[in-house]
């Protein structure tokens, strides 16, 4: 980084004698170490200098400040960084220099205030936002919690319900609700914010408007019993909702101290709890995934080419099914033009229908106006045919997985389509060279394989062959973005990288129940560890038919690794397919809720007489740490695999790609971070211990076990990767 890409502030004084200090460090003025300095040195000047009344802060280019620079975490974390000394932001710059100032602040506040920008305002006098402007603290979604005076300003200014909502979910409010709450002292339009400020802070010297350190206000406050029970109220539901998560109840804490001891007490522990959580696993993991996600767009070789998106307007889906019309909904949603084509008119319509539905529930939920939901549904086009196809810039075939079907599409989507169109599919498991085997397109055929739901899910896989060229591999990307996913390019195999890291998730569950383990204990685990559901209600959910389609991919494909087992299939001779039919692992009442089937252990022992294994006692009371990684370090295995052959580029790729599409959680930091934290030697000497007692489904792979010999981290690059990243 060069000196002049440095974040700062500038000064600059008008001949009204108010002093405007803007926070300049694109694209969205974070606050940098640099920043911090300079915005105190901003402020020293002003108050030093005779011909400044008053002071306005604001940001450059429309957008205030989107908070505290994350990429110094690390720095900080590690201690590479130096630290400003304890307090040097939240009490010296901003309680004791702005805040206790004898020259009044404004906030002139456009485009975002988070994080520490909205601490930076709150510690004016006064605020002026914009209608479209953004006001929030979301630190907690880093696990750590607003350390520059947040936890005590904000419950001033809006009271502490409001204050502890806007704080445990990192939720924004904009403009006017900002206003209303007294957040901001008035909203005006952008071209008259900076002059209203101006205006706004003379006013404050002439006692014309008040004069409020927020620090000290205690209108908003309730009284101390309703605080207790509002406090007593916020960490039991916090308990529930978040678990396995402490930073959460951390900042109540800090908010009562504030309530309780007074604001400078709260501020110091604020301090205190801030230090303490930006060492915590939980932050770490939180970091780790934010810096992932940005990450996924940069491939070497493809996106460091200086290559530039194409124009898609126009995408065409085949197959108007739950996965069709779910793309076909994420695509209008962004103001695509959409062709959906189905075989027959019932078909259509059902998919058309399927739209339809999905966007209507967003009218019911209020997230879309009824005027919105018909322009959007103007966009879908439904065809029986390839007449339309002539004009289209990308085609994603979804139809079922059948590999002769799919290649007798791409022989007609070659004969329809432009030549410089874009062919892609949502498969989940076969092979892209397969698919395109008859075409003589290979360079643009990509595999974009969404999530169920695909308007909800927000991970999209871009599967590139070797024959695929590097600018449909920009162009889909540039699509994966608008349409609000997070793309990660995979290499072709079977599973690719999400659903070949999970398949032995399942495997492992069965084969510790054929052993002698309670499927309903093994789930109530995993969802405990943070999983949205256990294996086995997500195979209920996902249905048996999907289960069984897949597994076979991969018996057949990775045969000396895979658990077979009959407990699927016998289920289905008894027509339990899963939720579908209200049977499955589970029973299903008229609402889709979930009970225990007492039936299900004559089929475990069915299929355990089937798989000649017998009940292990050590397996039947095993402790629950025990039970997650016998079923996790499998898919850590086969992760590391995908690693190793290069399906995927980057560790961080295979994190964001399990928390994505799998729900692992993120304060976990991925299944590679996780892994990484329980270390490699350990997880290796787990794998080689069970391989032993039960067989080839455990053994360790080779990239594991070179990285437990010598010691190196799991998601660390390899010597050839390191040059290249």
């Amino acid at each position: 980084m060069g000196s002049n890409s440095k974040g700062r502030t500038t000064l600059e004084v008008g001949a009204d004698g108010v002093a405007l200090i803007t926070i300049i460090n694109p694209p969205v003025n974070s606050l940098s170490i640099d920043v911090l300095n300079s915005l105190k040195q901003s402020y020293d000047e002003a108050l030093r200098r005779n011909d400044v009344k008053a002071i306005v802060v604001t940001g450059a280019n429309g957008k205030f400040s989107g908070g505290f620079d994350i990429t110094a975490f690390g720095g900080l974390q590690t201690g590479k960084v130096e630290k400003p000394k304890r307090g040097f932001v939240s009490v010296e710059v901003l309680t004791e220099t702005v805040e206790a100032s004898r020259k009044p602040s404004v906030a002139a506040i456009d485009g975002l205030a988070l994080g520490g920008g909205l601490e930076v305002a709150m510690a004016c006098h006064a605020r002026i936002c914009t209608p479209g402007a953004q006001l929030g603290l979301p630190e907690l979604q880093l696990g750590i919690l607003p350390g520059f005076g947040g936890t005590q300003r904000l419950p001033r200014l809006v009271g502490l319900s409001k204050s502890l909502e806007m704080m445990l979910t990192s939720k924004p409010v904009k403009g006017e609700e900002a206003c209303g709450l007294g957040l901001v002292d008035a909203v005006v339009s952008p071209n008259e914010l900076v002059t209203t400020a101006r205006r706004w802070a003379l006013e404050i010297l002439e006692h014309r408007k008040p004069w409020i350190a927020s620090l000290y206000k205690t209108d908003k406050l309730e009284p101390l019993g309703e605080a207790r029970e509002i406090f007593k109220f916020a960490r039991a539901q916090t308990k529930k909702q978040a678990p396995n998560l402490t930073h959460p109840l951390v900042c109540i804490d800090v908010v009562e101290e504030g309530v309780v001891s007074g604001p400078i007490a709260g501020l110091w522990k604020e301090l205190e709890a801030f230090d303490g959580l930006l060492k915590s696993d939980t932050c770490k993991s939180l970091v780790h995934i934010f810096f992932a996600q940005r990450g996924t767009s940069k491939v070497p070789g493809i996106t460091d080419r200086g290559l530039m998106p194409r124009q898609v307007k126009k995408v065409a889906v085949v197959g108007g099914g739950l996965m069709g019309s779910g793309i076909a909904t994420a695509l209008v949603l962004s103001n695509y033009s959409v062709i959906l084509k189905e075989v027959n008119d019932k078909f259509l319509q059902a998919g058309i229908g399927r739209v339809k539905a999905n966007l209507q529930s967003r009218v019911k939920k209020g997230s879309m106006t009824q005027e919105k939901f018909e322009k959007t549904m103007s966009l879908l086009k439904g065809v029986l045919d390839y007449e339309s196809f002539k004009d289209v810039d990308m085609v994603i075939e979804a139809v079922i997985e059948n590999v002769s079907l799919k290649q007798q599409i791409f022989t007609d989507l070659e004969r329809s389509c432009p030549t410089r169109c874009i062919l892609a599919t949502n498969t989940s498991t076969i092979d892209l060279n397969l698919i395109g085997e008859k075409t003589r397109s290979q360079d643009r055929i990509i595999g974009a394989h969404f999530f169920s739901p695909a308007h909800v899910m927000p991970l999209l896989e871009i599967v590139r062959t070797q024959h695929t060229s590097p600018q449909v591999i920009v162009d889909l990307l540039d699509v994966g973005k608008k349409i609000k996913k997070t793309p990660v390019v995979v290499g072709n195999c079977t599973g690719f990288a999400v659903n070949r890291m999970f398949f032995p998730y399942t495997m492992a569950a069965i084969l510790l129940v054929e052993r002698g383990a309670d499927i309903y204990q093994i789930d109530r685990i995993i969802a405990k560890f943070g999983m949205p559901m256990g294996p086995f209600r997500l195979a209920d959910l996902v249905g048996f038919g999907v289960a069984v389609a897949t597994g076979g991919q991969f018996v057949q494909n990775f045969p000396e690794r895979t658990y077979k087992s009959m407990l699927i299939p016998l289920l289905q001779e008894d027509k339990r397919q899963g939720e579908a039919t209200r049977k499955g692992f589970y029973l299903y009442d008229d609402r889709r809720k979930a009970s225990p089937d007492p039936e299900l252990k004559k089929y475990v022992e069915k299929s355990r007489s089937i798989s000649g294994v017998s009940i292990d006692p050590k397996l039947v009371k095993l402790p629950e740490r025990d039970i997650v990684e016998m079923i996790f370090f499998p898919v850590v295995n086969e992760a590391c695999r995908v690693l190793d052959e290069g399906i995927a580029v980057k560790a961080a790729d295979l994190d964001i790609s399990s928390v994505m599409g799998m729900g692992f959680p993120p304060y976990r930091g991925g299944i590679i971070f996780w892994a990484d934290s329980l270390g490699s030697k350990y997880i290796y000497s787990r794998l080689e211990e069970w391989s032993k007692l039960y067989g080839g489904f455990f053994k360790p792979c080779a990239y594991l076990a070179d990285r437990a010999a010598k010691g190196i981290p799991l998601g660390a690059p390899s010597g050839q990767a390191k040059s290249r990243m």
